[in-house]
């Protein structure tokens, strides 16, 4: 008898044990979260894979435009408000080159980075690596915005060391982001995607998006984020946008601005008129006239820094939408800006090609006119955190510049 009641109890542990096995089997479930009873949550249905392009269908990744390795969106921050519950809408990229420019004569007279740029002009969207939505939430007076790369680290941290430090000033706050892609170069785009992660867990301002960082991209760099100002940003009334090698004088931006009011199409910086398309083939800004026939630019701020209202940069986005991408991305901007009848005005506060041309100039270094300024280019970041200090200082001189 008690060999039949032993045989009878294996029996039933080994029953339940066959359940209880199969029920994990069937639910996705560690041991432990059963026995506490924890049951996982079920992962929500897969996202529909989206990519927003100008034309036709294109199937094919093109590695020009973006790195190989497809990642996953990453996750928006919670504290986005229920009246910011919009998100990035392009979780991935399926674009190939467009074969029609490949029967036309001009277009195989062009050099092959202007071929590649025309081939791929179409894919205008990519997925965001790195995004923070936060720092549109409630009222922003001044979104600072910074086009930087993966690898200039240093200049970042600069910035955050100086002109970039997020504040409130007398009620108005202030919030600075970088704008980046990923490492042009694939042998160093992991390792540089690591410290670059850790870089963003620390500081957290950082916007990246999943195309490589190259001069024709600067365009790409400057869509995306009007489209990202126009998902979560409702409540920024004024921002400036620069590179990360020029100096910035924030307490005289906002002393710019006492007098200005949101929604006057504001558009102020270093302003070209005139200015002609280069056509030697040798400068950085060659442009051939296969792709801009016109003798002159439209009006245009240099893109090393000037500052914008929040409305109007939101209708530069739909505006952009309208227009093929440029390889120059501030003359890009002044074309949107023509479209929109609104005319960029010139400030001398504002030095993108340095106080004087000359670039030897002494003058370029001295401290009494960078305390005047809202704007000067070009620093790298040992003379900005000098100059910094300098105009910070007890500085005395002999005449104080109004140009604001």
């Amino acid at each position: 008898v008690f060999r039949w009641k032993k045989t009878i109890y294996k029996t039933v542990c080994l029953s339940f044990l066959l359940v209880i096995t199969v029920t994990v089997l069937q639910r996705g479930m560690a041991p432990s979260q059963f026995m506490q009873g924890q049951q996982q949550k079920e992962l929500p249905p897969p996202e529909p894979l989206k990519t927003q392009k100008r034309d036709n269908s294109f199937s094919i990744t093109s590695t020009f435009w973006k790195s190989k390795k497809e990642k996953a969106p990453v996750k928006e921050e919670e504290s986005v408000t229920a009246k910011q519950a919009k998100s990035w809408d392009v979780t991935t990229t399926n674009c190939s080159a467009n074969q029609n420019f490949s029967k036309v004569d001009w277009f195989k007279g062009l050099e092959p980075n202007f071929q590649q740029f025309l081939l791929y002009r179409h894919c205008r969207y990519f997925p965001m690596l790195i995004n923070h939505p936060e720092k549109c939430s409630g009222d922003v007076y001044l979104l600072i915005v910074v086009k930087s790369i993966i690898t200039q680290h240093d200049r970042r941290e600069a910035i955050r060391r100086t002109w970039g430090q997020e504040k409130e000033v007398e009620g108005k706050r202030i919030r600075t982001l970088f704008l980046l892609g990923t490492a042009s170069k694939e042998e160093e785009r992991a390792n540089y995607q690591k410290l670059l992660d850790y870089e963003n867990h620390i500081y957290g301002d950082i916007l990246q998006w999943d195309f490589l960082d190259s001069f024709f991209n600067l365009t790409l760099k400057e869509v995306h984020f009007l489209k990202w100002l126009n998902i979560y940003c409702d409540n920024v009334h004024f921002i400036f946008k620069g590179d990360d090698d020029v100096f910035v004088s924030p307490s005289n931006i906002l002393e710019f601005l006492e007098d200005k009011k949101e929604g006057e199409d504001l558009f102020v910086g270093d302003v070209l008129y005139k200015a002609k398309p280069i056509r030697k083939k040798e400068n950085k800004y060659y442009i051939p006239s296969a792709l801009y026939n016109k003798s002159n630019y439209p009006p245009y701020a240099g893109g090393g820094g000037f500052i914008m209202d929040g409305p109007l940069a939101k209708r530069l986005h739909k505006t952009s939408e309208t227009l093929e991408l440029y390889p120059i991305d501030d003359v890009f901007l002044g074309m949107c800006l023509e479209v929109l009848k609104v005319s960029p005005v010139g400030h001398e506060g504002f030095k993108t090609f340095g106080i004087v041309k000359n670039k030897n100039s002494k003058m370029n270094k001295e401290p009494c006119f960078f305390r005047s300024m809202l704007v000067v280019h070009k620093l790298l970041p040992p003379e900005l955190l000098q100059m910094w200090d300098l105009v910070h200082s007890n500085l005395t001189c002999s005449r104080k510049l109004n140009v604001l």
